[in-house]
């Protein structure tokens, strides 16, 4: 599959405890599960992925992002009607490399986690007006009022609240927009 500029790739990162609870509260296109995303970019011929993880919002090579995952890839591309605002989102990205990951998964924090930096890409090209969907962000068990025991341990080591209900977004949420077609897995 030939990979464009401003294609999200989306994946079911083998984390363990986290990613499972990210997948568990929201079903990604066709019921896949899907705990990370990035955008791809082509630099000076070579492709890579923008990224938030780790410590930061990165720049990736496919090979090094293919590793967080033992299961096929989807490939969401933008509609035709909304790929002129590709540019934009990736040099909105591309300034913010280096900024700090957002390890406590708040909105508009000053640090990204990866669906965030992807919903804030396309917000700022398209005139900073939404263009995926923010929704109240939950971290319970799907069906209870049980919080996923990960998620409590999690938020008690970095010495944070449950941030439940505060508006946000996740792979699985984005992979369904209705401005994006999945073309294809890798």
């Amino acid at each position: 599959m030939q990979l464009q500029d401003g294609d999200l790739i989306f994946q079911d990162m083998d984390c363990g405890p986290l990613c499972d609870a990210i997948e568990a509260v929201t079903e990604g296109y066709n019921g896949n599960d899907f705990s990370h995303m990035g955008m791809v970019c082509h630099r000076n011929d070579t492709l890579y992925i923008i990224e938030a993880a780790g410590k930061a919002v990165r720049l990736n090579t496919l090979e090094k992002f293919s590793k967080n995952t033992s299961k096929p890839m989807y490939v969401g591309r933008l509609k035709k009607q909304y790929q002129k605002l590709i540019p934009q989102a990736i040099a909105f990205s591309l300034r913010q490399l280096g900024v700090p990951y957002d390890t406590e998964y708040v909105y508009n924090n000053g640090s990204y986690y990866c669906s965030e930096l992807i919903y804030d890409a396309f917000k700022s090209a398209n005139k900073n007006k939404p263009f995926f969907e923010l929704f109240p962000m939950t971290y319970k068990r799907p069906g209870t009022q049980d919080f996923f025991p990960a998620w409590v341990e999690y938020y008690k080591k970095i010495g944070k609240p449950i941030p439940e209900g505060l508006p946000g977004c996740n792979p699985g949420g984005i992979s369904t927009s209705n401005k994006i077609e999945i073309v294809g897995t890798l």
